[in-house]
């Protein structure tokens, strides 16, 4: 692709960097960018930058914030002994869509997959087992992706638990096998946690 312009150039090469976009798509939205206000594409940078100097982690819960505690830990309407397992905060936002979750959530920041030197240390499962150890958590609600590697993650974290006096479940599989809960249907999703099933009971199954 011949550019006209360096800076073209290297405005299409930086878009071009983000998933699920090609050179093409970022080339009409750069030119799109050109074609508004300047004050929108300073808007757009500024909250870009503000999104990576700024953003934080709760304490709690790991989930994306812009507190050192999130608005769903902070909320004395939510139930601490209920306590939802997942991924990122993608899972958490598709979730809180269905509007049937009343818990809280732990966010593992990944699941453990050996074929990308992922293994529990690089997740947050200590965390969650050192929670779980003090007695306030009654439920664990596993609602990894039902892949190998989600599937290995709930395990692990299963018998990191064991002999704790904790109720494990895992999502009804109304989410079919391979999929990714951020791609679910918010009725199907919400079916799926107030239908959850024993996580014993799950292995049986499989």
């Amino acid at each position: 692709m011949d550019f006209s312009s360096k800076l073209l150039e290297n405005a299409v090469y930086e878009v071009s960097q983000l998933p699920g976009i090609g050179k093409r798509t970022a080339l009409r939205l750069v030119l799109h960018l050109l074609k508004q206000p300047e004050q929108r594409t300073e808007n757009l940078s500024n909250s870009l930058l503000d999104l990576r100097s700024k953003i934080q982690f709760c304490d709690n819960c790991h989930n994306i914030s812009d507190t050192t505690t999130c608005e769903i830990c902070a909320n004395p309407k939510r139930d601490d002994a209920l306590v939802c397992v997942v991924e990122d905060i993608r899972d958490v936002m598709a979730i809180e869509n269905t509007g049937q979750f009343r818990g809280k959530y732990h966010v593992l920041g990944g699941k453990i997959s050996p074929m990308e030197g992922i293994g529990p240390q690089n997740l947050k499962i200590g965390s969650l087992v050192d929670k779980v150890k003090k007695g306030v958590i009654k439920e664990l609600i596993f609602a990894l992706s039902s892949t190998m590697e989600g599937d290995t993650t709930n395990f692990y974290i299963f018998r990191q638990i064991e002999g704790l006096n904790v109720k494990t479940s895992t999502i009804a599989r109304g989410i079919a096998v391979g999929d990714e809960l951020e791609y679910a249907d918010e009725v199907t999703l919400g079916r799926s946690i107030l239908n959850r099933v024993p996580f014993e009971g799950s292995l049986r199954q499989d």
